[in-house]
């Protein structure tokens, strides 16, 4: 499936605003990253906890695997005072900016050996309000190109994704540089990292709120369930049952009825398993570069500076690819890749810290973050009904971090009792639960290519 579009045409897509927007957008989306995963994961490090401890601390992560249970409350309520001054998204996304930076500013307070469950409860609150202004920042992303530039989509998704790895890698670097440095500890680097989110909520003031015709839809629906449910209950009672029956009920009814339920549970299955190996590996990846030996200067040098950097790059070349041949195919090459940069990292474990390995290690891991995630956000953003976007991205979304969170809070006890401290033997596995979502992937290839190609406005030419 090769789209006419040139590649000058295709490149100047970038030079929309809104485009820019999304971009500055994924920045605040990727920031909270650092504040619950890498700086405190090394805090934890430095304080001696152990990896089974610090595998457990990312439970907190599981508010991005269940965000989609409120993610309807996004669609349909509008906040008060809030709400007026910056429209649906931009207030939901301003209210958890500043929630997130109270949280991280609260977490310089503490003394983390003693106030371990204060810590874990401060780090779920970041979770929280991340989780769900990432939902409204998602559904600003979708809403802010109609759907007559659906041909934009795969360059929103680069913006998005650029973004997201510039402030979780090439911002995230800083704490790390800051900590091997004199007067520099964990809690007051907690205090810069607050005042960075309250930075980043200036982007989302000075946004414009997409234009959407969604509040016309869901009146449309809720009048036609009132209308059922008006023989049924008195004038009060139909009119809130009708009122919930959209919020909670018809997103998810309009996704099964767009794609078939067949279809449907096979695309949830697929977005569930695509990224459980990267996620396992993930979460142990800066306990793993302390134990070999690497410095907290290194580690910023090379998994953050380095990692954002080169997934930027590689998030541009892939959108390219996946507007040229389509996201199916970007999606096949990234799993591939996803299986080849594990065994990246049980070479560095064999052989020990040596850095021209780990900067090997790092372009692999960046080309294999910046398709699978470029390839991964256009094609749940396609599958999405503009009514619900915030709804239908979350749940999607939420399947796909599932593995991340959840399954991958055990991954300490993974290296620890499975494998006995064995680095190699753990990054071999996570190389191997990549093929399992492969295998899913070319047996629903077909169906995939229709969606695909019903997206775009064209009749279905690949073979």
């Amino acid at each position: 499936m090769i789209l006419k579009a040139s590649l000058r045409e295709y490149l100047s897509y970038y030079t929309d605003k809104r485009l820019v927007t999304i971009f500055m957008l994924g920045i605040s989306s990727g920031f909270p990253w650092v504040l619950i995963g890498s700086v405190m994961s090394a805090w934890l490090k430095d304080e001696g906890l152990s990896r089974s401890m610090i595998g457990l601390f990312g439970i907190v992560f599981a508010a991005y695997t269940v965000n989609f249970l409120w993610s309807p409350l996004l669609d349909r309520i509008k906040l008060p005072v809030l709400g007026k001054l910056l429209g649906q998204r931009r207030s939901w996304i301003a209210l958890c900016q500043v929630i997130t930076a109270g949280a991280a500013l609260a977490m310089s307070t503490i003394v983390l050996k003693e106030q371990l469950f204060l810590a874990a409860l401060l780090c779920f609150v970041i979770a929280l309000a991340s989780a769900t202004h990432d939902i409204a920042i998602d559904a600003f992303r979708i809403d802010s190109l109609p759907e007559d530039e659906s041909e934009k989509a795969t360059a929103a998704a680069a913006m998005a994704t650029s973004g997201w790895w510039t402030g979780y890698a090439l911002l995230g670097a800083m704490p790390f540089f800051l900590a091997d440095l004199p007067n520099f500890d964990w809690p007051y680097i907690y205090i810069i990292l607050a005042g960075i989110m309250l930075m980043l909520l200036l982007v989302t003031l000075f946004a414009k709120e997409p234009e959407s015709i969604r509040e016309v839809v869901q009146a449309q629906l809720e009048q036609d369930y009132q209308n059922k449910l008006a023989k049924l209950a008195p004038g009060t009672i139909s009119r809130l049952s009708a009122w919930l029956a959209v919020t909670l009920v018809e997103p998810f009814r309009s996704f099964f009825r767009k794609n078939g339920v067949k279809t449907a549970l096979a695309l949830l299955a697929f977005v569930f398993l695509f990224k459980i190996g990267e996620s396992f590996l993930a979460r142990m990846s800066i306990v793993f570069y302390k134990e070999v030996g690497f410095s907290n200067s290194q580690i910023a040098q090379y998994s953050k500076l380095g990692t954002g950097v080169i997934t930027i790059i590689f998030a541009f070349l892939g959108s390219i690819f996946n507007h040229r041949y389509g996201i199916v195919k970007g999606l096949f090459i990234s799993g591939i890749a996803m299986a080849a940069s594990n065994l990246m990292f049980s070479w560095i474990a064999i052989a020990g810290p040596k850095e021209h390995l780990y900067a090997l290690a790092i372009v692999v891991d960046g080309f294999t973050q910046a398709w699978s995630l470029v390839a991964m956000v256009a094609f749940i953003s396609m599958l999405c009904d503009r009514a619900f976007s915030a709804t239908h991205y979350a749940l999607l979304a939420s399947l796909s971090s599932l593995g991340r969170t959840v399954l991958s809070s055990y991954s300490g006890v993974v290296i620890d009792d499975w494998f006995a401290g064995n680095w190699a033997l753990f990054f071999a596995l996570t190389a191997v639960m990549v093929t399992p979502s492969l295998a899913f992937l070319y047996l629903i290839r077909h169906k995939l290519y229709a969606i695909e190609n019903a997206y775009h406005g064209r009749e279905a030419t690949t073979k």
